[in-house]
């Protein structure tokens, strides 16, 4: 797979469920353009590791918002079982989860399992021009850290040199 970090990000749109599961919309890379964008990809809905990676976003929400950072959730899994799974076992959200079940962008983004169908645990922070500044991919049992999502991000909007463990007020190199 060709990398994406230092690159424009694939270009979407597809079809996601409202957070708060009410409705529908389509949902596009252009609509961040100017903020960072957290997208993360998990395998499938009501499923056991994901719910507790999507509530744990939506419960720091506030902490991405404050970083003008916008969060959204995409798997394979169509857009109306997005909504009944939020209306159901996952409970309301604070950002929409897209539907891509073409599995195009899973693909784009190199975190589609094809023999599978799902996509791995990827996590791609873009920057407000568009350009993928870093990702983490890794398998499908182990959740991501909503704190190291933090501190990178955090990191990356300082635009400096920043060491190993480091976090918000340290010193830049």
């Amino acid at each position: 797979m060709e990398r994406l970090i230092g690159k424009k990000a694939p270009d979407f749109v597809m079809n996601a469920a409202e957070g708060d599961g009410s409705d529908f919309r389509k949902v596009s890379l252009k609509d961040y353009e100017g903020k960072w964008l957290v997208m993360f990809f998990y395998p499938a809905d009501f499923t056991f590791v994901c719910p507790t990676e999507i509530t744990g976003y939506s419960k720091r929400y506030e902490d991405f918002k404050k970083e003008d950072a916008e969060v959204l959730a995409i798997s394979v899994d169509s857009e109306h079982s997005h909504k009944a799974w939020i209306n159901t076992s996952l409970g309301k959200v604070k950002f929409p989860i897209a539907s891509d079940i073409t599995k195009k962008v899973s693909s784009d983004y190199g975190v589609l399992i094809e023999e599978d169908g799902v996509a791995l645990r990827g996590l791609f922070i873009i920057d407000p021009d568009g350009v993928v500044r870093y990702s983490v991919i890794h398998g499908l049992n182990v959740g991501r850290s909503i704190d190291e999502t933090l501190r990178v991000l955090r990191a990356l909007k300082t635009g400096g040199m920043c060491p190993v463990d480091w976090t918000e007020g340290e010193d830049l190199l």
